[in-house]
């Protein structure tokens, strides 16, 4: 059995390009985020699913800076380049990260992985509804049969283009588990998709000024300054289009 974290990472956002190349403590945000989740006990490799694309180069130079493999492939079918992924590296289950996420919390993941490991099931996140954790931390994990079945049923476009929807919108068809947190913190967004999220970010790295600390110490600089909630307060998160 073998657990792979696979973050995804590339350059072409449409809202903030380069966001994964911003810096974080003069490091990029793709850096940190490897660094965070590498910290998890409970992943046994790490792993970034890239696209083709030339302009994506960066992503793999960063990732071998890291020590991290890097996968290649569609741009636009993301479940596609989770399983190529999940296939090379031989992932018996997936932990699902984003590049866009450097507050990541590898206790968070080991978390939803000891759930995932203890229910026997498909999948496992802390995202399934009513959302509890803030936006930022999110995990998902994908048995991988439960991927190679999603990719073969799987005909929607803009699902494929997020990886995950066919799972968690078939509960019918596949084991779900949610993992919630304590309390809801959900009114905090800690993604990086505008400027104002970035900020944001950067001013909690500056505060702590180190990238090991967990996402309650994230929290306490926050509520010191609740007036910088209002830098990203208005941004409305993409959803998945209905099937």
């Amino acid at each position: 059995m073998k657990t792979v974290a696979i973050v995804q990472a590339r350059t072409g956002s449409t809202r903030l390009p380069g966001k994964v190349l911003l810096p974080l403590l003069g490091e990029p945000i793709l850096s940190r985020v490897l660094r965070r989740v590498s910290r998890s006990g409970s992943v046994d490799q790490v792993v970034v699913a890239t696209t083709t694309l030339a302009a994506d180069d960066t992503i793999v130079e960063v990732a071998e800076r890291e020590g991290v493999a890097a996968v290649r492939g569609s741009e636009v079918d993301l479940l596609d380049r989770y399983l190529r992924a999940a296939r090379l590296h031989e992932a018996s289950s997936i932990v699902r990260v984003t590049s866009d996420c450097p507050l990541i919390d590898p206790s968070v993941i080991d978390d939803v992985v000891d759930a995932f490991d203890r229910a026997d099931c498909d999948y496992a996140s802390n995202t399934l509804p009513p959302r509890t954790f803030p936006l930022g931390l999110d995990v998902e994990v994908i048995a991988r049969d439960a991927l190679e079945r999603a990719a073969r049923e799987d005909t929607n476009p803009a699902w494929r283009e997020h990886a995950t929807p066919y799972l968690y919108r078939h509960p019918e068809s596949f084991v779900l588990v949610r993992v919630p947190a304590a309390s809801d913190w959900s009114m905090h967004r800690w993604t990086v998709d505008t400027d104002g999220d970035y900020e944001l970010v950067r001013r909690i790295y500056d505060a702590i000024g180190r990238d090991d600390f967990g996402w309650k110490e994230a929290l306490a600089v926050v509520e010191a300054h609740p007036e910088w909630m209002d830098l990203n307060r208005d941004v409305v998160q993409k959803v998945v289009p209905a099937g």
